[in-house]
């Protein structure tokens, strides 16, 4: 993935340096008319048009190449230089060698070379520019003057050279300046990457420990389990009803918690699909409110599912328990009332889980998400919405949450219908 982005801001930079070709193409054929028409100096023409025309159709081509391709490398990127170099050194010497004052315009190569390549490449660019600069000093085409104006020569030299300074100094500026934010990106990207690589590795060490627990609970509550069902035919506890309602609600829970951990043991270690279920949207968010309000002690839910037209879709463990824990949190800090509201925007299903509670604190709310960010004040909290965070960016989607005006928190869960769709 680092790669990837390395690669994307190589093709950016590749842009860059198709629009500077162009401007250099202009300004190549801009000089050549006004020193033959201007000053009346003598060039050989049609030798100069065949490596514009050259240099013409290597960017046309680079254009569309890189239209369809995303991705550069630092050798691309190389080679692109470099066939600016023999250009450059090809039309300084149908115009006059060293003698050009345009014979500066190679530091905009190296500078160039330093700042999109690899610190060998923009060495080879160094060799290669002051091969081309030696050459340039022993073979080349001289300028011939017309007759009486060679005392120009030195005028038209300064000239030049102030042009060149100014010309190199406007396209460093320019150029650099939108590299610099494109390499800026990039790296900005990959401190995602690394972070979203820690958040990842935290999941992992994370389902480890959740499997080991899961295995080693199971034996203590099947226990539990069969003790319940004991009790429940002993006489001591059928003949009287309030116990009976005891047991029964114990044995709810105890059913939740084995629950839990079948599902742990079921997702752990297995990629998505593996463990999935074929259902509908209306169908399995009906089956998990019920669930919900079953097996927890809600006094007042809200469902309000505003979907129209029901679509087939698959679901696995951590999806459901990605809504559970996000409708667990608001159960926490609302145990009177919460409400679930589910509508599509277009290719988006958005799920927004709404409580009557303290809301989230302003130096948590922008830190929701983090590992151990919380006002619960507990070892261990904050880990729910971590992994709620998590899921939704394996799926495409993100997570947002906000406090509400009239009191209470909001917590919103966007997702791309394509990523659970059949």
């Amino acid at each position: 993935m680092a790669i990837e982005y390395e690669k994307s801001a190589g093709h950016k930079n590749m842009l860059q340096l198709i629009q500077l070709r162009w401007i250099a193409v202009f300004g190549q054929l801009s000089t050549i008319l006004i020193v033959t028409a201007q000053f009346g100096i003598p060039l050989p023409l049609v030798k100069m048009l065949y490596v514009l025309i050259c240099l013409i159709g290597f960017n046309i081509a680079s254009h569309l190449r890189w239209h369809e391709r995303q991705f550069v490398t630092n050798g691309e990127l190389l080679f692109a230089l470099l066939i600016d170099v023999a250009s450059l050194t090809a039309q300084l010497y149908f115009s006059g060698g060293t003698t050009n004052p345009f014979a500066f315009l190679y530091l905009l190569q190296v500078i160039l070379s330093a700042v999109l390549l690899a610190p060998w490449s923009t060495w080879i660019i160094v060799i290669f520019s002051s091969l081309g600069l030696a050459g340039l000093s022993v073979f080349s085409e001289p300028l011939l003057l017309p007759h009486g104006d060679e005392g120009r020569l030195s005028n038209l030299y300064v000239a030049g050279l102030l042009i060149c300074f100014m010309l190199n100094a406007a396209l460093l500026v320019f150029f650099i300046t939108r590299i610099g934010r494109n390499l800026h990106a990039r790296d900005a990207q990959l401190a995602d990457l690394k972070q979203q690589s820690i958040e990842e590795d935290h999941i992992v060490r994370m389902g480890l420990l959740a499997s080991g627990a899961a295995h080693e609970l199971g034996t203590p509550l099947a226990t539990l389990s069969v003790i319940l069902g004991d009790w429940r035919r002993m006489p001591e506890f059928s003949k009287n009803p309030e116990l009976l309602e005891e047991i029964s609600e114990m044995q709810t829970q105890l059913q939740r918690c084995k629950s839990i951990v079948s599902g742990i043991l079921l997702s752990a270690g297995e990629a998505r699909g593996e463990s999935a279920v074929k259902t509908t949207i209306k169908r399995f968010l009906d089956e998990l409110t019920n669930e919900f309000i079953a097996t927890r002690p809600v006094v007042h839910f809200e469902f309000d599912n505003q979907i129209e037209t029901d679509v087939p879709i698959v679901f696995d463990t951590a999806f459901k328990q990605m809504i559970c824990n996000l409708l667990d949190n608001a159960l926490e800090a609302s145990p009177e009332w919460l409400k679930l509201e589910v509508r599509r925007d277009n290719d988006q299903l958005i799920l927004e889980v709404r409580d009557h509670g303290r809301g989230f604190s302003e130096a948590i709310l922008p830190r929701i998400g983090e590992p151990y960010q919380s006002t619960k004040n507990r070892p261990g909290s904050g880990l729910g919405l971590f992994f709620v965070v998590n899921v939704a960016r394996k799926l495409g989607g993100q997570m947002q949450a906000q406090n509400c005006a009239t009191g209470g928190a909001m917590v919103s869960l966007t997702l791309p219908l394509s990523a659970i769709m059949l």
